[in-house]
């Protein structure tokens, strides 16, 4: 759905960031992050000794969902660290998300940022946020009239086929970030490149040294599929089915962020489990706020958008893939 154009004064926000600011909940939070990462790299490790341990088994396939599982939370960490909300040095945040997402995980960071910061400063605004731009998904009712052929018919169909086409996603992230390496001559875009062959490398070695060829195939596919699937389940339910603003609307920052965005309601396991997503009006409103200090921040931006008569949007989890897949089919349709 799309929404008016609003004009709204940015004087509205400062008054809200002042009250986060002395409160502390801009404050870098090494003692969590510290352990965050130790704990997280850990699981990773631990996978990776499990499935020597279990051999050329079957059962390795468990190893490979497990591995999926702690190649999302150590996205979780490059997200943190593309934010600026672990280090203070923004060369130390850099270092960290290319150790955790090009070299852990296989993604490329230095493609990553900018296009997710493109992505926060125009929330699922027409022609300016790359998340609802041109790609097998349709967000928007003008994209899904332009398809033809092949992809009329899935875009006809996308509500349906949402959560089996998230089993490819990883393997299009890996693909993406090959591609936008490829075109970069760079000194950054060289080791972006040599840590992904380093990933690539070790990923491929350990899984066919330790398995043979048919079972290494059969985890290689499993774990990349629910990896793909845990990553794009955390991101679906923050954006998906919420307000779409036109190319020309302007609204001021706090506006834009609130309307467009969704938490999800839940208890600790649910935060550990989204990497802290759930509070996203939260996280849209102060990107470089340190994970542990959203849930901190909510009481002080619910009194906000009262003040301000912003629909401050939250549903469970389930309630908001509901609503996303209402979206999608209404814009096939």
């Amino acid at each position: 759905m799309a929404v008016a154009t609003i004009i709204s004064s940015p004087t509205e926000y400062r008054e809200l960031a002042g009250r986060v600011r002395d409160a502390g909940l801009l404050d870098r939070r090494p003692f969590y992050y510290a352990a965050k990462i130790a704990l997280t790299v850990a699981a990773l490790v631990a996978g990776w000794v499990a499935l020597f341990a279990v051999g050329d088994s079957w059962v390795a396939l468990v190893i490979a969902g497990w591995l999926a599982m702690t190649f999302t939370q150590v996205v979780f960490v490059g997200h943190d660290a593309g934010h600026q909300q672990i280090f203070r040095s923004r060369r130390a945040n850099r270092l960290a998300g290319l150790l955790v997402g090009n070299l852990l995980t296989g993604l490329s960071f230095g493609w990553w940022v900018p296009k997710h910061n493109a992505h926060h400063a125009h929330p699922n605004q027409v022609d300016r946020d790359p998340d609802i731009g041109a790609g097998v998904i349709a967000f928007t009712p003008e994209v899904a009239e332009r398809r033809r052929g092949a992809g009329r018919w899935l875009a006809r169909r996308q509500a349906w086929l949402f959560f089996p086409l998230l089993l490819l996603e990883a393997v299009a992230l890996h693909v993406t970030s090959v591609q936008k390496l490829i075109g970069r001559r760079d000194r950054s875009a060289a080791v972006e490149a040599a840590l992904l062959v380093a990933h690539t490398a070790f990923y491929l070695a350990v899984v066919f040294w330790v398995l043979s060829p048919v079972r290494a195939v059969a985890f290689v596919a499993l774990q990349q599929a629910v990896f793909g699937l845990y990553l794009g389940c955390t991101f679906a339910p923050n954006h998906k089915g919420m307000p779409i603003l036109g190319a020309e609307d302007t609204l001021s920052f706090a506006r834009r962020q609130v309307i467009t965005a969704r938490n999800v309601t839940g208890g600790p396991f649910t935060t550990f489990m989204l990497g802290g997503l759930n509070y996203q009006i939260e996280h849209h409103l102060f990107p470089m706020m340190p994970r542990p200090n959203l849930a901190r921040a909510q009481a002080m931006v619910r009194a906000f958008c009262a003040g301000q008569d912003l629909r401050y949007q939250e549903d469970s989890l389930l309630g908001s893939y509901r609503q996303s897949l209402r979206h999608l089919r209404a814009v096939g349709a």
